[in-house]
């Protein structure tokens, strides 16, 4: 569990700095330069995930029990899983509602996974790694909108073309996930 805990708070840590001091950053991307600053970042971030992936996969071989979810919420998590997928492919795609309206949905789709992952599993390692990125999640969400809001940033209007290229993105990566890789990189097959 110490370095699924030490890799959350790497890259958690990381990816929380615009949120605890936007200033700082600002001044360390001055003086490092761009490149610099997003190469330290990636080695970090990277190096935190490292420690995310192998903890996590320790800490599953002394399963902790702190609930038994009911089988129809690991249904439900499909769900959630399935709307997290759109909701990180409306990140990237141009002029759709949900960027319009959100202005951070891959935030939004980190919170919507971590939560139907929260409901559907019931192992402490579970709960510490769902819970951190849902925790995270909302924190950087509630920040970024705040910054947005002081910025006067306004996103562009979202149109039907960009609704449906963000949802068929986000359901065909959604399958390929589901399907196929879930069961290969995690070991756990959600759908059998």
């Amino acid at each position: 569990m110490a370095l699924l805990l030490l890799g959350l708070v790497l890259f958690l840590g990381v990816h929380s700095i615009r949120i605890f001091d936007n200033d700082w950053r600002t001044q360390q991307r001055a003086r490092l330069g761009e490149m610099r600053w997003k190469g330290l970042y990636s080695l970090l971030s990277i190096a935190g995930f490292v420690l995310i992936v192998y903890g996590f996969g320790l800490a599953r071989q002394q399963p902790v029990v702190l609930y038994v979810p009911p089988m129809g919420l690991r249904h439900l998590n499909a769900l959630f899983t399935l709307l997290a997928f759109v909701l990180v492919a409306a990140a990237y795609v141009p002029a759709n509602h949900l960027k319009a309206k959100l202005g951070h949905p891959m935030l939004g789709g980190v919170k919507v996974w971590a939560f139907g992952h929260l409901l559907a599993t019931g192992m402490l390692h579970d709960v510490v790694l769902f819970g951190a990125f849902l925790l995270w999640a909302t924190v950087d969400f509630v920040s970024a909108r705040r910054r947005d809001r002081a910025d006067g940033v306004v996103y562009p209007a979202g149109t039907v073309k960009g609704d449906v290229i963000a949802v068929a993105a986000g359901a065909v990566g959604w399958v390929v996930f589901a399907w196929w890789l879930h069961a290969w990189l995690i070991g756990v097959n959600p759908m059998g």
